[in-house]
């Protein structure tokens, strides 16, 4: 899609349906035939966005281990962010914003998911929404490090060291996950 490939490059605030009919090959009233407004194209961008991202996401995770399958997912979303800052950027804003996404929805889902696993398997150390909270906190602050990087939100803004991203989720993961089982209550 080519608006997808516009706001990968240029990010949403200079965004503009212009430069998407340049790349698509097509005409404006064509576009706005299709997509009702330069928003409703952007929307669909943005949904189609998350839906590789909800499919990266379901490819990464390899591992049968709950917890290790949780430390995949945590991987896979910042280096989705690392990868795709602006596309990232534009994504949050949106979900922040309050739109009703329902791949962002299925990949919130999915964490619950990985969670309820390592509950099950008796390794969760928290009440299960505060881990889900950490395991995405944690992630979304990684993320935003590569995307305050990559739009130099300060001078003195670099990509983060490898160390300090593994850093991030393993005190995220040590918190989240007793190291061993716990015996369950009856």
């Amino acid at each position: 899609m080519a608006a997808l490939k516009v706001l990968e490059m240029q990010g949403e605030t200079t965004f503009s349906t212009r430069s998407v009919c340049a790349l698509a090959n097509v005409t404006a009233p064509t576009l706005y035939h299709h997509f009702g407004s330069a928003d409703g194209l952007l929307s669909a961008a943005i949904a189609e966005a998350f839906e590789q991202f909800l499919t990266a996401k379901k490819a990464a995770i390899q591992s049968l281990d709950p917890v290790t399958a949780l430390a995949e997912g945590w991987d896979d979303y910042v280096r989705f962010a690392a990868e795709r800052p602006r596309l990232y950027a534009a994504m949050l804003a949106r979900v922040l914003q309050g739109a009703k996404i329902p791949a962002a929805a299925h990949s919130y889902a999915l964490l619950l998911q990985k969670i309820d696993a390592i509950s099950a398997a008796g390794r969760l150390a928290l009440p299960k929404a505060a881990a889900a909270q950490l395991a995405w906190g944690s992630a979304s602050a990684a993320a935003l490090l590569y995307v305050s990087a990559s739009m130099q939100v300060a001078a003195q803004m670099r990509t983060p060291a490898p160390a300090i991203i593994a850093g991030l989720r393993d005190r995220a993961m040590q918190l989240i996950c007793s190291p061993t089982q716990r015996k369950k209550r009856p």
